[in-house]
């Protein structure tokens, strides 16, 4: 049986088990697009209106769910509006499978319409970047794309499509997923990383990378909390571990709370477990230093290439979350009071981080996270973009076993209305909030049409200060009394919302969001709450009056 190269993508999609791409059409592979009619029962296509937004959409969607996301655009400028997600997903480690089209073989390298060299443009944010060549080879090479955005540390893999390779026809069927079977920890490695943590009296653990699944998640809180380890999550990964939980002492990362940073430069042990030695999680390698750090260092990932790249570990451990935790999960340390202390002296300071000082003007956000982190349901989904607004979510709710944060270790604005279309579509049956502040949300509210067109329901927070309160705060510190550039004349987002269709109310008072909320949440096709707060509000600890 013959049929295209564009039919033979998207069966060799559908072979591996994958449902959902995301994407804005494009002529350069109108064969993916016909053969994607005849498969509508088996995979669905959402269209966006803007490729970086589907991209994001598409990483979130591997973040989550763990599967590579797809993502679908067209050759030069969707190409290039897509590269944010890219970026995103190599900097998360999540895996996202880009196809984009290309000008026919015969005109490449002649700058044809739209031409691009996506090995040259690509290729330092990419794991790899795969040309399809010969219309033969399209399963194969899909196959290929998909097995290596899953291997090691995952990530993103580009695939170029000629429109000519796409066009012709083939008899090859598709290729079927790898079996790969997972690398165990040898017990004497085991051993070591117990022996390291008896041999400790402030010892951590530092989760963060991909993959985790639920139980890998269960069997971290499970093994921390019988051992009297603290668990701290990096930079956006919250909800590896259960924050209720007494193990779990917070988030290393952006404005991150003394607490937090107390527990990283007083321990003696970290064990990093799937955690990358990032800017953010190590406050400029301050708190954890390199080459070589003050603490003991345990590294454990899946990228050989990762340990030892940044700071020098004392033992390092090629293998990811999973093995890791199969191995020492059951492992129970030897008794020490000195460790328990420890654990409970942490887990204190981390719940008193919670409280948050009044805020200026009649909406007080921390009442009003307050409010949320008691009333939001157990398996909510929670994303965000960039900006200071995202401490409110980051830094004052609890991700208890079933919540999910998606949020951009990239600190890519305008990721969070997408993630939450995303995370829509891959659990229509659980609330998704999406947190944004009113610059963040304009980079891409035009997706609020792709919420209401594919009946992808989310709520939408929008923290309106009126202006970029980010770079308003750093302009105040470093050049006071010299603003520019930062001030936002925004749209009545509520008019806005309901011109979508959606459900939408100004809340300028904190005494009016329970109520706003709870009518948000019955809102059947979503709903937008534009949260009005005093621009003075910079960070929940520090307002512009006390900066200028």
């Amino acid at each position: 049986m013959t049929t295209t190269g564009g039919r033979l993508v998207v069966d060799t999609l559908v072979a591996h088990g994958l449902t959902t791409g995301f994407g804005v059409p494009g002529e350069s592979y109108l064969p993916v697009l016909d053969a994607l009619y005849d498969l509508q029962d088996r995979f669905r296509l959402i269209t966006t209106r803007h490729e970086g937004a589907a991209a994001f959409m598409a990483e979130a969607w591997g973040k989550l769910t763990g599967e590579p996301g797809v993502c679908l655009v067209t050759r030069g400028p969707g190409a290039t509006n897509a590269a944010i997600g890219v970026h995103t997903a190599a900097q998360d480690s999540s895996p996202m499978l880009l196809l984009v089209g290309q000008v026919p073989t015969a005109h490449r390298g002649r700058e044809a319409f739209q031409e691009m060299d996506y090995q040259q443009f690509y290729g330092d944010v990419a794991k790899r970047v795969i040309e399809l060549d010969d219309p033969d080879r399209c399963g194969e090479l899909v196959a290929e794309a998909l097995a290596v955005a899953l291997a090691d540390r995952p990530g993103p893999v580009v695939v170029s499509m000629p429109e000519d390779v796409l066009s012709a026809t083939t008899s090859a069927e598709p290729t079927p997923p790898r079996a790969v079977e997972p690398t165990p920890v040898p017990p004497a490695a085991a051993d070591r990383v117990v022996a390291e943590f008896e041999a400790s009296t402030r010892p951590l653990l530092l989760v963060g990378g991909r993959p985790w699944s639920d139980t890998d998640r269960a069997t971290l809180a499970s093994f921390a909390g019988a051992n009297d380890v603290p668990v701290v999550a990096a930079f956006r990964f919250h909800d590896l571990c259960d924050n209720t939980a007494a193990c779990y002492v917070g988030e290393a990362g952006v404005a991150m709370p003394d607490a937090v940073r107390t527990t990283l430069a007083d321990s003696d042990l970290i064990v990093a477990v799937g955690a990358r030695f990032g800017e953010m999680t190590t406050d400029q390698w301050r708190l954890i230093t390199a080459p070589r750090a003050e603490q003991r260092i345990v590294h454990v990932h899946p990228s050989r290439a990762e340990l030892g790249r940044v700071v020098t570990p004392d033992v390092a451990i090629e293998a990811s979350p999973a093995a890791l935790l199969e191995a020492i999960g059951d492992r129970r340390l030897a008794r020490s009071p000195v460790r328990a202390s420890w654990r409970r002296d942490r887990r204190a300071a981390f719940e008193a981080a919670l409280e948050c000082p009044p805020q200026p003007g009649a909406l007080d956000l921390g009442d009003v996270f307050a409010w949320l982190r008691s009333h939001l349901p157990d398996d909510v989904v929670i994303t965000n973009g960039a900006g200071n607004f995202t401490v409110w979510p980051n830094k004052y709710l609890l991700y208890g076993p079933r919540a999910r944060l998606l949020a951009p270790q990239s600190g890519a604005m305008g990721y969070g209305l997408p993630a939450a279309l995303a995370a829509a579509a891959a659990h229509p049956d659980r609330t998704v909030v999406c947190v944004a502040g009113d610059g963040d949300l304009q980079m891409t509210v035009a997706e609020l049409g792709t919420a209401v067109q594919h009946g992808l329901r989310v709520i939408v927070l929008v923290v309106d200060n009126g202006m970029y309160g980010t770079i308003r705060m750093h302009q105040a510190r470093r050049h006071p009394g010299r603003a520019v550039g930062t001030e936002l004349a925004n749209p009545d987002f509520v008019a806005l919302a309901r011109a979508y269709d959606l459900h939408a109310e100004c809340v300028d008072r904190t005494g009016a969001f329970p109520a706003a909320w709870r009518r948000a949440l019955a809102a059947p096709p979503g709903a937008v709450l534009q949260l009005t707060v005093d621009p003075r509000a910079l960070t929940p600890r520090q307002t512009l009056d006390d900066l200028e």
